[in-house]
């Protein structure tokens, strides 16, 4: 909590430069988020709504989540639980019209933890060769980038995100980026080289090959755990009139193979790729969104089977609109149903010594309804339903229950 404090009074330090006397209010200009039909989501870093004071080059902004939940397994539940489990502020900067900074500081669980997600500056030299430095996000699949939580209609985010694919997931590093336009054509890459994973993926308390347990590790932000480069790439194609498609890869030497000159094991690899898509059907301006990754890790053979070595899953959501308008004096408002399907493998393939099926899966069903005062501000009512399976392929778990939320930009 102190972490918490001090870095609140630093950020309102700044915007309080000039302490004569209150900001008059009509110095205060909203930066509209770019609505272009040819954005893509690798712009989702910067397409966010910022507060601009006056003439100063500095842009704040950010967003809030709070949820309550009412969940419940194979019949046990622990009651009702409330929690705000994130609020992020931004602080962009135009040093120069070919210069930008933005960072992004993540405060979760009401302040217990402070992650710094983003903060990289960006040197545009063309727009096919852009150089960003800093803490990036990784861009594997679509949600690690896109993963505000006022642009979904759900309060969970997905479970092949968060807990197969380790969003969100940065890394300090260097990498370039690009964009070309083409009439209703658009294509953007990005490549980076970063610090990345470690042992902790194989190590850790999930008993099970488990990639988010790397993010665990705070000294990927001071160096590399074995010195070997994390490479994440990716490509992007959009048509204005049918959607997005990206297809990208995350992969490097995990393990720490060697200390002081000496080797203590192979280099072990661990590859991940993914598909991610989005589009919208316009005769009903029905939303769809999803992605899918695969992961294979080289897990040592000394470890136990109870350790996959392949992994897969994704989510795909549909987002039905069904009344827009004027809405409760609200302009331009939305009543929206929606659907989530997620399913996530965490162990694919057969037992060795039988053949059977290895299992240790989980799928789920999330109907959802929610109301968009602006597009900026999600009220969510969600039914989540899932299965969970563990490695022995025993009866299934039943989990089930009630969430609803609410988050907005500010």
């Amino acid at each position: 909590m102190r972490k918490f404090g001090w870095i609140l009074i630093t950020i309102t330090s700044l915007l309080s430069i000039d302490a004569k006397a209150q900001i008059d209010s009509t110095l205060l200009k909203r930066t509209p988020v770019d609505t272009a039909k040819n954005q893509l989501n690798m712009d989702a870093v910067y397409n966010r709504p910022f507060l601009q004071v006056g003439k100063l080059p500095v842009s704040v902004g950010g967003y809030i989540e709070a949820d309550y939940g009412y969940i419940g397994e194979d019949g046990v539940t622990d009651g009702h639980s409330f929690r705000v489990p994130r609020m992020t502020l931004f602080v962009a900067s135009s040093i120069h019209r070919k210069i930008k900074f933005l960072s992004e500081i993540e405060f979760e669980e009401g302040g217990e933890e402070v992650a710094i997600e983003f903060a990289a500056l960006d040197i545009s030299m063309h727009p096919l060769l852009n150089l960003r430095g800093g803490i990036v996000m990784n861009p594997i699949g679509a949600f690690n980038q896109n993963h505000d939580g006022p642009k979904w209609e759900f309060v969970d985010r997905p479970i092949a995100a968060t807990d197969m694919l380790p969003a969100t997931w940065s890394n300090v590093g260097f990498g370039l980026y690009g964009k070309y336009y083409m009439k209703e054509w658009a294509f953007g890459y990005e490549a980076y080289l970063t610090n990345g994973f470690n042992e902790a993926i194989i190590n850790n308390g999930e008993n099970r090959t488990f990639l988010p347990a790397s993010k665990e590790n705070k000294e990927r932000f001071e160096e590399s755990s074995n010195g070997e480069p994390l490479l994440t790439g990716k490509i992007a194609v959009r048509h204005n009139k049918v959607g997005e498609i990206g297809l990208s890869y995350m992969g490097g030497i995990y393990n720490t193979y060697e200390e002081d000159g000496l080797i203590l094991d192979d280099k072990r690899r661990l590859n991940v790729y993914a598909i991610d898509f989005n589009t919208t059907i316009p005769v009903t301006k029905t939303f769809i969104v999803g992605e899918w990754a695969w992961i294979n890790i080289d897990v040592p053979s000394t470890f136990s089977q109870q350790f996959g070595d392949q992994q897969k899953g994704g989510f795909v959501d549909f987002v039905q609109p069904i009344l827009t308008g004027d809405l409760f004096g609200f302009n331009n408002a939305s009543f929206n149903v929606a659907m989530r399907l997620e399913y996530v493998d965490w162990n694919e393939g057969t037992f060795r010594e039988t053949g059977g099926n290895i299992g240790d899966e989980i799928w789920a069903v999330v109907p959802a309804i929610s109301f968009r005062p602006t597009a900026q501000t999600v009220i969510r009512l969600n039914y989540r339903f899932m299965e969970q399976t563990d490695i022995l392929g025993n009866p299934p778990s039943k989990i089930s229950g009630i969430q609803f939320g609410v988050s907005s930009y500010f």
